[in-house]
């Protein structure tokens, strides 16, 4: 019941007339058919969508992604914020060892079609 209501909020989140899909940086947040959450194409391990303001305010939003797999063979995580008319996007360079230096940056997003 959980994972429809996810897949229904997201598909309502990034569509319109036709695809909507943010561009951060060089990542594309993107909605598959199935209305599964992808960047660049690859499906997000994991994902947490909070309202900011009120619930169901898809304009006030944050969601946590993991992505353990991806084709560089690295383990990244996301923050995708939508608020005031903005959209970034927050990624981490996850690494196993916990001394290790951080490294993670932040781009703005932009809708695209």
């Amino acid at each position: 019941m959980t994972s429809r209501c996810l897949i229904i909020a997201l598909t309502l989140m990034f569509s319109s007339s036709s695809m909507a899909a943010f561009v951060c940086g060089g990542w594309k947040l993107d909605v598959n058919s199935a209305g599964e959450t992808t960047l660049n194409g690859q499906v997000t391990d994991t994902q947490k969508i909070t309202f900011l303001k009120k619930d169901g305010d898809y304009a006030n939003i944050k969601m946590d992604m993991a992505l353990s797999s991806s084709r560089d063979g690295n383990m990244y995580g996301f923050e995708f914020i939508k608020r005031a008319g903005r959209a970034f996007l927050n990624v981490q360079l996850l690494q196993a060892r916990m001394d290790a230096p951080k490294v993670f940056g932040t781009f703005d997003c932009h809708k695209v079609n």
